[in-house]
């Protein structure tokens, strides 16, 4: 499905997901979560050229997706799902003991659409730049993408890879930042602030874009202005502005939904404010 109302009604339904996941086992991180489920939705059925059908490590031929800041799973493991990586039922095992669906995400136990364990913040970019220049050494011309949160940039690990990035000149390599501007302890700007980060990404000398992430419209249309920038010697960078517990009234606007599962109560609030449209697994 790729029409834009179908696509909104995929979101709608992912967000059903997240806070039925978080909520079963009274623990995991639905405010971001909420907050990237139409970037993903976009990104896996619409964007990415992938197989769910027949995943395999190497990827290739295929575009990869890498998730830096893991502790937005919920989403992640939603969208795989639904995409066909596994069967919608394992969703009822997220953060169970054994589970191949894991606090965050890990390959260890097979789990097609996960490559690396992420979740110790920072290292996505690094991990995506040795993948965008395998697929250049190999002559392969499919694309990486990445997802990061705005307080992983206060990592600096990030700003190595930034830098390499576009010193081996990786121009098939497509990170986004959910810019939602709030961390675990707060507001990023309080913790340490972040400053002018287009100026500083294109300082930088990667190719920078920005975009409102919870519109469906403007994310299809802005990523695909991302691919149209690859392939002219620069890594390109994608500030997402998005709102922390997008569609439950009570997570938006505060970081305390960062990593707080919903009471019974307040699930059955968040439930009715969230159209079911695929089905509930």
């Amino acid at each position: 499905m790729t029409d834009i109302q179908d696509l909104k009604k995929i979101a709608s339904q992912v967000r059903r997901d997240i806070v039925r996941m978080v909520h079963a086992q009274n623990s995991g991180h639905p405010g971001g979560s909420l907050g990237c489920a139409d970037f993903f939705t976009a990104l896996y059925f619409k964007i990415l050229d992938h197989d769910p059908k027949n995943f395999n490590m190497n990827g290739s031929n295929q575009d990869l997706f890498f998730l830096s800041n893991g502790h937005i799973s919920p989403v992640w493991y939603s969208i795989l799902a639904r995409c066909g990586y596994f069967n919608l039922d394992e969703l009822s095992t997220f953060r169970i003991l054994n589970s191949r669906l894991q606090g965050h995400p890990t390959p260890k136990e097979g789990l097609p659409g996960v490559r690396v364990a992420s979740g110790s913040l920072g290292q996505g970019l690094s991990v995506a730049c040795g993948a965008a220049l395998t697929k250049k050494l190999n002559g392969d011309s499919k694309l990486v993408y990445t997802l990061h949160g705005d307080g992983e940039l206060q990592e600096g690990q990030i700003w190595e890879a930034a830098m390499f990035a576009v010193q081996h000149k990786i121009d098939n390599l497509i990170s986004t930042i959910d810019y939602n501007g709030k961390q675990i302890d707060g507001p990023v700007d309080e913790i340490i602030s972040l400053g002018n980060l287009k100026a500083k990404w294109e300082s930088f000398g990667w190719e920078t874009l920005e975009m409102d992430g919870n519109k469906m419209e403007e994310v299809i249309e802005t990523i695909n202005k991302a691919k149209s920038l690859t392939g002219k010697g620069k890594p390109i960078m994608i500030l997402m502005k998005t709102e922390m517990g997008m569609g439950v009234d009570f997570m938006m606007g505060t970081h305390k939904w960062h990593g707080v599962a919903p009471n019974d109560e307040q699930l059955e609030n968040a439930l009715n404010q969230l159209e079911e449209t695929l089905g509930d697994y």
